[in-house]
């Protein structure tokens, strides 16, 4: 979970987690708050692998990323494998981001609008025969997307926005565009991004984790 600036992460079941009930009893109001509870298809469970990621770029700003899906095209990751510190394709996809984001940051920091360009070629570039149904967060832009339809749903408040797989109440819930990557601000969309082409069919699903390694 990252809130207030702190990513937490813990290794067990989150019905069973003392510190998650803690935090939930205890939390503030947040400006941005991303919480992911992991189905664990690839990699062990344990804290290495839970999500969020999250790493400081080379400019200072501190970038996270939770990942729901599976990297069945892993060619242009493999050679992050050996910066993971857990064992999972959402990791690798997290440190290839952000050796992305640090090519581009060479000559100074991003603006908004450069860091979304960035984000926007990213997910374009990855999403072909992948599931990326993702949430990251760079400390000013929250950045939603998915490809696989009806798997995001978003709901307006009176205070900003709020996303899930599935409907948390049953209250109006509208999904979240297929393809396309959007961003917010302080609970307001301020980008959108290329439509893209590459929707995640259910089917691949059954590609077994040796098979998606090798693709």
């Amino acid at each position: 979970m990252l809130y207030s600036g702190t990513c937490e992460r813990e290794g067990i079941r989150a019905d069973k987690s003392l510190r998650l009930e803690r935090i939930l009893d205890n939390i503030q109001p947040q400006r941005a708050l991303i919480g992911h509870i992991r189905f664990a298809t690839v990699g062990k469970v344990t804290t290495d692998n839970c999500h969020p990621f999250s790493a400081e770029d080379i400019t200072g700003r501190s970038w996270t990323l939770a990942h729901n899906g599976t990297v069945y095209q892993a060619g242009k990751l493999v050679h992050t494998y050996s910066q993971r510190k857990g064992d999972t394709d959402s990791e690798a996809m997290f440190l290839y981001l952000l050796e992305r984001i640090n090519q581009a940051s060479e000559n100074g920091e991003l603006s908004s609008s450069q860091r979304f360009e960035l984000v926007d070629r990213f997910v374009c570039e990855l999403s072909y025969r992948n599931k990326l149904n993702l949430m990251i967060y760079d400390g000013e832009l929250l950045y939603i997307h998915k490809n696989m339809e009806d798997t995001m749903k978003y709901r307006r408040l009176e205070s900003g926005v709020i996303f899930a797989t599935k409907p948390l109440d049953r209250q109006t819930w509208h999904d979240v565009p297929t393809a396309q990557l959007t961003a917010y601000k302080d609970g307001e969309l301020v980008y959108t991004g290329e439509k893209h082409g590459g929707v995640f069919r259910s089917n691949l699903e059954y590609v077994t984790v040796t098979d998606a390694m090798n693709i």
